[in-house]
């Protein structure tokens, strides 16, 4: 399994990206030592989660939902159950 997430940084701005530990990858986000987009942007929160079936499935979605305007997000993220 892997998964899609959309965080909210502390500046209110989004980043999107995969993992396949979903728990370890936001620790390393908490921590800074995942991104450079969020190293100097955290505390970070988890507000969308997708699973997918394969790594690449995952990496398709991800590019899929960095295409979206900052509205088409914030529209995903409201959807999201």
């Amino acid at each position: 399994m892997s998964y899609v997430y959309i965080l909210r940084c502390k500046d209110n701005t989004f980043y999107t990206g995969y993992a396949m530990d979903i728990e370890r990858r936001l620790e390393e986000h908490q921590q800074g030592i995942a991104s450079k987009y969020t190293r100097g942007r955290t505390p970070v929160e988890l507000v969308y989660l997708e699973s997918l079936p394969t790594k690449s499935a995952a990496m398709q979605r991800e590019f899929q939902i960095k295409k979206l305007t900052r509205q088409q997000k914030q529209r995903l993220i409201a959807n999201n159950p």
